[in-house]
């Protein structure tokens, strides 16, 4: 290639000029100048121009920016002459009048989804043709359908976490990563080095083995009984303080027991140091601690309020466990509720009010199991996922004081024929979506990047079940259409998650547990 275009700049340069005609010459001209900055020739572009030519080139804004030819021609110097530019361009017209004469270029640069046009003014100065003024304009370059179509691929970053449960950007590529039957996790995405966040609390639930003796009592479901039970105990939620870069704060929620194993939800925060976590305080405790290791919730996100919220899980596996007043119903009980907290654990005065005895933070109930909350980025509502019994898996908007319903009313089915005793007076919050079959939607997050730029502003909701990966279409509060995406390479999914940089990042729910980038094969 190199010798080739070595013997054409020598044509050009050494062809006669008296046995061309003007619109040859300009050709030549032309040519000298595309062959320069399309294989890195500065020699050949200077040529091209009378000397000193000032230029006016694209920057996408509506200011004059300009530089000479020979800066201009310097630009194409950096690398090794011959080395290709990804700027194929042709010549697209010539006008010709008299010794003055106007042509068109049209150059694509894939890699910036641009189609620029050069338009040229050339002069017949002592019978050569010079350039003596460039300008540029620059517009998307029109694509076919099938290139309008993303075409989302999976590649595996990280392996070896132990399943993963959530995930906070300390930088592009410094995060820390939250292992659900592991621990805090401080991972540098360049290199993979890992390092173990030291300082957290010990009372942590684990796996349990079931015996007859605990679902005898009604603690585990008699199917379980000789298993060993991990279900959603452990590390949950990692989450950056709003103002991390001025206090360090960080927030865990996660599974803790007492000393006779009952579990619950606890929130906690501390300041990141190094590779350490200090001055670890409670913010709250979802008491009481009971047996069974499941539906904590443990998503939090803060708001645009600057308040921390959080879901916490009713904690029983069936609807018949449920007292007479059901555990999500009860205000004076802190399951199966979402509250509303300032950073430092105390409660807002402005949070909703449900009445005398209601718990101190309150924001919302009638919640089952809902693990992720992603802050709309115009409207700043709050969404949240939940996990409904058979089938009934939810898309919802939090609002204040809301009843989401749960166990009352559900869009799935319940497992036995449990009937809940009416709640007089009750108003009951619709979602916004629902799907018929079991999706178990966990940590959603809201798509902005560029990488699919079709996708902004859409939500991306992972789930459990069957391993599903949804993109959903929103416009405010609507629900526009759905896409399950990956449908032959599903994989069990914790958490979607968005970069500084705008990369889409999954996590998945196993023991060889991954992180997995999302990116488009057709960009």
């Amino acid at each position: 290639m190199k010798t080739n275009i070595f013997l054409f700049l020598a044509v050009i340069s050494i062809s006669p000029c008296f046995a061309q005609t003007d619109h040859e010459q300009i050709t030549k001209t032309l040519n000298q100048f595309i062959v320069g900055t399309q294989y890195n020739y500065p020699d050949s572009i200077a040529l091209a121009f009378l000397p000193d030519t000032k230029m006016f080139l694209y920057n996408g804004t509506d200011s004059a920016y300009y530089m000479t030819s020979e800066d201009y021609a310097s630009l194409y110097g950096r690398r090794a002459p011959g080395t290709p530019n990804d700027r194929p361009s042709k010549i697209i017209g010539i006008d010709i009048v008299k010794d003055v004469a106007y042509a068109k270029l049209e150059i694509d640069i894939p890699s910036f989804g641009n189609r620029y046009h050069d338009l040229l003014l050339l002069k017949k100065i002592l019978g050569q043709w010079k350039i003596v003024s460039k300008a540029t304009s620059a517009a998307p370059i029109p694509k076919t359908p099938e290139e309008l179509t993303p075409k989302p691929t999976k590649e595996v970053v990280l392996t070896g976490l132990n399943r993963p449960w959530s995930m906070a950007f300390l930088s592009e590529n410094d995060v820390l990563i939250a292992e659900k039957d592991g621990g805090l996790l401080r991972v540098n995405l360049e290199t993979k080095e890992r390092k173990t966040i030291s300082g957290l609390p010990d009372d942590v639930a684990r796996a349990v083995f079931i015996d007859s003796t605990k679902f005898a009592k009604g603690i585990f479901p008699k199917s379980l009984h000789g298993q060993t039970l991990s279900a959603n105990a452990g590390w949950f939620q990692v989450l950056l303080d709003p103002d991390f870069n001025q206090n360090n704060y960080i927030y865990l929620s996660y599974a803790a027991e007492n000393k006779e194993r009952a579990s619950t939800t606890k929130v906690i925060r501390g300041k990141l140091t190094d590779n350490q976590l200090k001055d670890v305080e409670t913010l709250f405790v979802a008491e009481p601690y009971v047996h069974g290791l499941y539906h904590y919730g443990g998503g939090m996100t803060f708001g645009s309020d600057g308040k921390l919220y959080v879901t916490l899980g009713e904690r029983i596996f069936f609807e018949y466990m449920n007292p007479e007043i059901p555990i999500a119903e009860d205000v004076k009980d802190k399951r199966g509720k979402i509250i509303r907290i300032n950073p430092d654990g105390s409660i807002p005065t402005d949070n909703p009010h449900f009445g005398s005895g209601a718990i101190k933070g309150l924001y919302a109930i009638g919640i089952r199991a809902s693990q992720g909350m992603a802050i709309h980025p115009e409207t700043g509502n709050i969404w949240f996922t939940e996990h409904g019994s058979t089938q009934g898996d939810e898309l919802n908007i939090l609002k204040p004081g809301a009843n989401y319903g749960w166990p009352n009313v559900t869009t799935g089915k319940y497992r036995t024929d449990y009937q809940p005793k009416t709640t007089a007076g009750a108003t009951f919050t619709d979602p916004i979506y629902s799907w018929d079959q079991t999706v178990a939607p966990t940590g959603l997050t809201f798509y902005s990047g560029p990488e699919f730029p079709q996708w902004k502003g859409n939500l991306i909701v992972p789930g459990l079940s069957k391993g599903s990966l949804w993109r959903i279409v929103v416009d405010g509060d609507k629900i526009i259409s759905t896409e399950e995406l990956f449908i032959n390479s599903r994989v069990r999914l914790r958490k979607a998650i968005v970069s500084p940089g705008g990369q889409l990042y999954l996590l998945s729910d196993e023991e060889d547990g991954k992180l997995i980038k999302v990116f488009n094969l057709r960009r």
